[in-house]
């Protein structure tokens, strides 16, 4: 069951203010039925030590960019300490610190971390050469702040790291691993990214894991999932910077800004270039002025992802209005008719729904063997962190509730047999594929990831909408 802290109660009075009471009620009913089943298994110290020992022919070099303002120095000396035991050796540490005094310095200087200040305002000698610290002229913000590290930044690829947070001690090496990987088989990574969890102020508890998708494009519209720990090719994000005006979701701003110029250079095959390490790489630390912890302490934040979102469907063209859902920080892409609006989806699906009274998911999105995302889950539930209710693609579409673009009917009717027509349904009232045409005894599941492969090869995606606006088959 969802504990009970102050910390939740904030944040249900909050979304009763924000959306209502039925809607309220719908979240503490899912909200009570969760269970606390989460426990971090780090790295073994044995698999470390194999790490450590790896000889790499061409290592990859990782730039780890901390903007630091005030930071106290408990989570100072972590955060560093996080990096410091990396069992990859091949990286280096950015310290740039805004902080208006010397505050900071003085801590890093008095726990061994700094030796020599060079001069005013320059960077500074540290114990370990392989961090550098540099005392910034002002607050200019996080994104400012951030882009006057960048140019100090030396390596192929830049991380990101909030000044209160820690790496596992596996980050950098499952990170350079991957690249490798990729790189063995001719392709550059533009990002890469992980899984992440929560920890409290002490780290002696880790809870709220976010176990990622693989590259999502409709998903990353709808929320940031990726997030932490993200690193970047450097000259990408040397190029691309971080915007001020975004600040507060600068890094989702700066995810979307770098997806558009991926599927710029190369299209749809281009989401080959951007990587997810599925396990947990990074321990966002949750105490009351945390985003995490108190997603109301910093109300811009999500403003400005929405300008970001905003933004970003102006640069590639789509003429939809970005929109805050129901739930803070997540958001969507208001759609007169996305078939006409979204030329690169071939189709949208929606859910199917069976059990006492119609109550339960049994059919949507489906993977490319057939397993459905979401099955059983009420139908007003959101699911794990929201998905089951945010805009998506899939592999795959339940055929008893699809609608096609014109331009793919004929290979419609090529592979399901039978030719397009469509019914009005559910409570949206959308025209949908009318599968009652099908002869009896048709193979709905086999028939639906067939032509959804088939579609997918065309280089389009399919399209579920989000919940409420998502329509059903009853």
């Amino acid at each position: 069951m969802a504990k009970l802290n102050i910390a939740n109660l904030k944040k249900t009075l909050y979304y009763l203010r924000r959306n209502g009471l039925r809607e309220t009620w719908i979240s503490v009913r899912e909200r009570l039925t969760e269970t606390d089943r989460y426990f971090y298994v780090p790295c073994p110290e044995e698999e470390l030590e194999r790490q450590s020992c790896r000889k790499w022919d061409n290592p990859v070099t990782l730039s780890i960019v901390v903007p630091l303002y005030r930071t106290p120095e408990i989570y100072l000396n972590r955060m560093i300490a996080s990096v410091m035991q990396q069992s990859y050796p091949h990286w280096e540490l950015i310290l740039a610190d805004a902080t208006e005094d010397h505050s900071v310095e003085e801590t890093l200087t008095n726990q061994g971390f700094l030796t020599e200040r060079l001069l005013e305002n320059a960077e500074t000698i540290a114990a370990d050469a392989r961090i550098h610290y540099i005392h910034l002229t002002e607050n200019a913000g996080i994104a400012a702040n951030t882009n006057q590290a960048l140019p100090y930044a030396r390596g192929e690829y830049i991380g990101l790291l909030d000044h209160d947070d820690v790496l596992t001690p596996d980050a950098l090496y499952e990170m350079a691993d991957a690249i490798t990987k990729a790189n063995d088989r001719g392709v550059r990574v533009a990002f890469a990214y992980s899984d992440e969890d929560k920890c409290n102020g002490d780290e002696t508890k880790y809870y709220d894991p976010n176990h990622k998708e693989d590259f999502n494009y409709d998903l990353i519209l709808s929320n940031n999932y990726i997030c932490h720990f993200l690193v970047m090719d450097a000259d990408l994000m040397k190029k691309l910077a971080f915007r001020p005006e975004c600040d507060g979701a600068q890094d989702y701003d700066l995810v979307l800004r770098a997806v558009s110029e991926v599927l710029a250079e190369d299209g749809r095959s281009g989401e080959e270039r951007i990587l997810h390490i599925p396990r947990v790489l990074y321990h966002w630390r949750c105490h009351e002025a945390s985003t995490a912890a108190n997603p109301h302490s910093k109300k811009y934040a999500y403003e400005a992802g929405l300008r970001a979102l905003q933004d970003h469907a102006a640069e590639r063209g789509i003429p939809a209005k970005a929109e805050e859902t129901r739930h803070v920080g997540f958001y969507r892409l208001q759609y007169t008719e996305v078939l006409q609006e979204r030329p690169d989806v071939a189709a949208v699906g929606g859910r199917v729904l069976s059990g006492k009274n119609r109550g339960r998911i049994a059919g949507g999105r489906m993977t490319a063997d057939g397993k459905v995302f979401y099955e059983g889950l009420p139908k007003d539930f959101g699911g794990y962190l929201h998905r089951a209710e945010l805009s998506q693609d899939a592999e795959a579409l339940d055929l008893r509730c699809i609608r096609i673009r014109s331009a793919d009917r004929e290979l419609f009717e090529k592979i399901v047999g039978v030719p397009y027509m469509e019914v009005v349904r559910g409570p949206e009232q959308q025209p949908v594929f009318d599968s009652s045409t099908l002869p009896a005894g048709a193979d709905i599941r086999l028939l639906s990831l067939q032509l959804s492969e088939a579609l997918r090869k065309r280089g389009r995606l399919l399209y579920l909408p989000e919940y409420p606006e998502k329509w059903e088959r009853l």
